[in-house]
């Protein structure tokens, strides 16, 4: 058996830990649809972006991964089902994306951008909704002409569950 038939995909969701309201219905709304297509929602675990997303998808049944900068499992948000405290600070950017089949930005400051050029660098595939694309939009669809990755802006919600469902599971 392959092990695409067995280990359910991953979405890294990041983004601000401070978003402003509308930006965490945009999470909330990501989190529920990756839920309902059985996939496993990993994010940093604290707040903003990350909490709105993991509510979503534990709304909607789905099972939340949170890979905390600090070594404190309570430092997690009510909504992770799954807490993993690193002790890493920032350094534990890159094991968010490296959790994850493909990444989805929305908004963020430097800590996210830091994890949409992990991203690049190992080749996870990136994507954003238009109006919540922050560094996606400034950045545009290269970080560097290595080509190890692809950024998409997805015109809408509809339009990004019809780009992760043809997203493939990594190896």
């Amino acid at each position: 058996m392959s092990t695409s038939q067995v280990r359910r995909r991953q979405a890294t969701v990041i983004g601000d830990s401070d978003a402003p309201p509308e930006m965490c219905s945009v999470a909330e709304q990501i989190g529920e649809m990756l839920a309902g297509l059985g996939i496993i929602v990993i994010a940093g675990g604290r707040g903003g972006v990350m909490e709105a997303a993991c509510r979503g998808a534990v709304k909607a049944g789905g099972t939340t991964v949170g890979i905390l900068p600090s070594s404190e499992m309570n430092d997690a948000n009510p909504w992770c089902s799954v807490v993993i405290p690193t002790g890493l600070g920032h350094a534990r950017n890159v094991v968010n994306v490296l959790a994850g089949d493909f990444v989805i930005a929305l908004g963020g400051s430097a800590g996210t951008l830091s994890e949409v050029c992990f991203a690049w660098i190992h080749g996870k595939p990136i994507l954003t909704v238009k109006g919540c694309d922050a560094w996606l939009g400034k950045i545009g669809t290269e970080l560097d002409d290595r080509g190890t990755s692809s950024i998409k802006v997805c015109e809408d919600l509809e339009s990004l569950k019809e780009a992760v469902m043809l997203l493939r599971v990594s190896g």
